[in-house]
């Protein structure tokens, strides 16, 4: 595994690959922005070519006229590359933000559309950290950090053509120093590679961890375990602090290294200048011109050095983009399968397994038959696979072995997103979006008018918490509905899966959040919404499960019982065992509207499931 993960690090021609299509998308701003900097660099050159003039024809011959013309060449010089460098941050300013942005959409489009089995194995705040932190190193591929390198490119050329004119065996030792400087360069870059790909993962993992104590604050409060995540999030600090400990002692050694070279190139520079000068091959305004120009080579290998280490670390996050890109979504997969447009809603389970790890069964041949119209319950103990059923349903995941048909079509054949076109789902962890009730309940339907939106919250006994607030359905419910109670919330999802229409209906402890007098509120309602459609029902009350035209029971995988209430009681098994646990006591004491029949404190209902 160290050494996969090690290949994986150092492995960027993917990366160049998409850097490339980067690059070529923002081709025009590029080419507009090379020309800029080109003009630009060519008036950077006025200034270290004067001072031939300066030291030879005024100050050598004399000529001191000269003074003003070549003051005022500067003044344009300067003038014309200030101009051209606004320009050019702004032309490649705006690409870069671009190219960042449409990265980030590509990205974001990328993760929504990839399998549920990837967002259970990874943390949100990676995800987030792959569509926000790592997007954010192009800017050096397409925006100042390019331009730097081409326009250091250009300078070097130039300067050295240059000082290959005024001194060639100067400039030749010169460049052999150059050269050794650039192969210790390419080799430290190499080096530190890796430590910025670790770096974006490990800043991925203390954001998902950081995600996830600030998301669960309320139960980090409740336990007092403040002391205890700020340990987490302080070993994960230390970790990123270490990386960029590292990196920042990379890149200050190839800073210092440059120094040197810099250091060296002038010694060598004044002892053979020198030299030549007294000698006579080298005049004095070339001898000025040629510490100009060394000094503009200087330049151009410092920014390299410096881009070259952002370059090196956009590359390292576009590399950890590709991972995540690289995976089929759920779109690809339906682009080889059948529509299916509109269905009836009958549903068939053929000797299904699935296992969520190797070799460890979770369901073991389940068949069954949900007629369209019908209502199926599934009850059993906890971890017995009720809601690995209902995830099969939802095709979140998909059987190791075995079919699952939607009117008679296997369900791997059809589009994934048509089916799930079909579908109304109210699952145990109701999630609510920081936004209003409203904009919450027509998340199903965005095209519903606010009087269908109405009728909908009355039959899922809605209305009469949301019209109490002085806001009414215009209430901010707050990240994951905070502001809301349990019940509350459960109401909302109700609404919100009733909205939809759907021809499949999943309520997944659809009411497991309601006090007794709710559900009674709401169950007829549930019960005609039921009607015509094919439901499944997870519940841990009979009022639901009594009426199903199916109960299946399951355990361990498999399902032991099936038949209706009274068929499974007359049969005095699995069914009849939970039935009397959950309720022992006497059924003849006297019910109260909203009650459970039996008596029994809602408390104490909750606490058996069905």
């Amino acid at each position: 595994m160290a050494e996969e993960k090690k290949k994986k690090k150092v492995n960027y021609a993917t990366a160049w690959a998409e850097a490339r299509k980067i690059m070529w998308n923002a081709r025009w701003r590029l080419l507009v922005g090379s020309l800029l900097m080109l003009v630009s660099r060519l008036a950077g050159m006025v200034l270290p070519a004067s001072t031939k003039y300066i030291g030879d024809e005024v100050f050598t011959n004399q000529r001191y006229e000269l003074i003003k013309w070549i003051a005022l060449a500067i003044g344009i010089s300067t003038l014309v590359q200030g101009i051209t460098s606004f320009a050019l941050s702004q032309i490649l300013g705006v690409a870069a933000q671009l190219a960042i942005t449409n990265m980030r959409m590509r990205v974001q489009s990328h993760i929504e559309r990839l399998p549920i089995s990837y967002f259970d194995s990874t943390q949100t705040g990676q995800l987030i950290s792959r569509i926000m932190s790592d997007a954010e190193g192009i800017r050096n591929l397409v925006g100042t950090g390019l331009g730097q390198i081409l326009g250091g490119i250009v300078t070097a050329t130039i300067a050295i053509g240059v000082l290959f004119y005024l001194n060639w065996q100067l400039t030749s030792v010169t460049l052999v120093v150059l050269v050794i400087f650039g192969a210790v360069l390419m080799y430290a870059f190499k080096v530190l590679r890796p430590i910025f790909r670790e770096r974006g993962e490990i800043n991925a993992e203390v954001t998902g961890r950081l995600t996830e104590s600030l998301g669960g604050i309320r139960i980090v409060k409740a336990y007092t375990a403040e002391k205890r995540e700020e340990l987490s999030f302080t070993r994960g600090a230390h970790r990123l602090f270490r990386n960029i400990a590292r990196s920042v002692t990379g890149v200050s050694a190839i800073g210092s290294f440059s120094s040197i070279i810099i250091g060296a190139v002038a010694v060598v520079m004044i002892l053979i200048g020198g030299n030549a000068v007294q000698s006579g091959t080298m005049t004095l305004g070339d001898f000025l011109m040629y510490i100009s120009f060394t000094f503009l080579l200087a330049m151009p290998v410092f920014e390299l050095t410096s881009v070259g280490t952002q370059i090196t670390e956009a590359l390292a996050g576009l590399d950890r983009i590709r991972e995540v890109m690289a995976m089929k979504t759920e779109t690809d997969e339906d682009k080889s399968r059948d529509a299916l447009p509109a269905i009836d809603g009958k549903i068939e389970f053929d000797d299904v397994y699935f296992e969520y790890d190797k070799d460890v069964p979770v369901l073991k041949g389940v068949s069954f038959r949900a007629e369209a119209g019908a209502t199926t319950a599934l009850v059993g103990s906890s971890g017995s696979g009720k809601s690995t059923i209902l995830s099969l349903v939802l095709n979140f995941i998909q059987p190791t072995t075995g079919t699952i048909k939607v009117d008679g079509k296997d369900l791997q054949s059809v589009k994934l997103r048509d089916y799930r076109s079909h579908l109304g789902v109210v699952l145990q962890d109701n999630f609510l979006f920081d936004g209003t009730i409203l904009d919450n309940i027509r998340f199903s339907n965005p095209e519903a008018n606010l009087e269908k939106i109405k009728e909908i919250c009355q039959i899922a006994n809605a209305d009469e918490f949301i019209e109490k607030f002085p806001n009414g359905y215009d209430t901010i419910v707050g990240e994951r509905g905070v502001k809301l109670s349990g019940g509350q919330r459960q109401r909302i999802a109700i609404a919100r899966a009733l909205l939809a229409d759907p021809r499949i209906l999943i309520l997944d402890e659809a009411t497991s959040s309601l006090d007794s007098e709710s559900e009674a509120l709401i169950q007829e309602g549930l019960n005609n919404l039921r009607k015509g459609r094919t439901t499944f029902v997870i519940a841990h009350r009979l009022s639901t499960i009594r009426s199903a035209d199916q109960i299946l029971v399951v355990e361990a995988g498999e399902i032991l019982e099936r038949g209706s209430h009274d068929e499974l009681i007359a049969l005095d098994g699995r069914y009849k065992q939970l039935y009397d646990k959950q309720y022992r006591f006497e059924q003849n004491l006297f019910v109260n509207p909203g009650e459970d029949f039996t008596g029994k404190p809602p408390e104490a209902l909750s606490q058996t499931k069905l």
